[in-house]
């Protein structure tokens, strides 16, 4: 077996031994040179059996038989790879998927392209997922308050700098934009700006842009004048 690319993303897809599944292998291992398949399983629970050898950027996971986010999570708090999720459901039947740590959701029907392009997506740290979808999350995050409210996150606050308070500004007042926009709207480049994310979730203690959106509103750091 040939050894991967390091400058390809590497892509472990979890879904049933079905005609689906051999169609998706086939574009991964000859649709774009920048994506790679890094491996396949039936299940979750596979994965899990030999997750110490699974070398992924992106899992690429068959929801729909599932029944609850608990083994999402479980994957997630075993890897540092990032969750796209594949459905044949409305993207409003999901939320749950997206609540347990999923970057985006896949339509079974969209096209290659569209596969391709959200799994990219999803490895710089964007969401894949639609306006509506994304207003839902975030006013659910907020509403729930997911974020605790005690003297240690002013501690947090008062670590961010002048830039990085200006990106989260920017981030929250336009929650549902892609990152180049944002990029562009603080006249630096999209991966400058991954650069500031990457600082401000470890210094506020979080995952990705909805914790970020809900902490911003929490704590009033979509509103001040930086």
């Amino acid at each position: 077996m040939e050894a991967l690319s390091p400058a390809a993303i590497q892509v472990f897809l979890v879904a049933p031994p079905m005609l689906l599944r051999w169609g998706l292998e086939r574009l991964l291992e000859t649709g774009d040179p920048s994506v790679e398949l890094a491996g396949t399983a039936a299940t979750l629970e596979e994965v899990h059996l030999r997750i110490d050898q699974v070398q992924a950027d992106v899992f690429v996971v068959d929801v729909d038989d599932l029944r609850g986010g608990d083994a999402l999570r479980a994957l997630l708090a075993s890897t540092s790879a990032r969750l796209l999720a594949l459905a044949s459901q409305e993207v409003l039947q999901l939320d749950w998927v997206l609540m347990a740590g999923a970057r985006g959701v896949v339509r079974k029907s969209d096209g290659p392209g569209s596969f391709l392009k959200a799994i990219r997506k999803v490895h710089q740290g964007e969401l894949w997922i639609d306006r509506a979808a994304f207003s839902r999350l975030v006013g659910g995050a907020a509403r729930s308050n997911l974020m605790s409210t005690s003297d240690p996150e002013s501690e947090r606050i008062a670590r961010l700098t002048k830039r990085e308070r200006q990106t989260i500004l920017a981030m929250a007042t336009n929650a549902a934009a892609p990152g180049k926009v944002i990029a562009s709207s603080l006249s630096i480049s999209e991966h400058t700006l991954r650069n500031h994310l990457t600082s401000i979730y470890d210094k506020l203690n979080l995952q990705n842009r909805l914790d970020l959106y809900a902490y911003a509103t929490k704590h009033g750091l979509d509103r001040q004048s930086q």
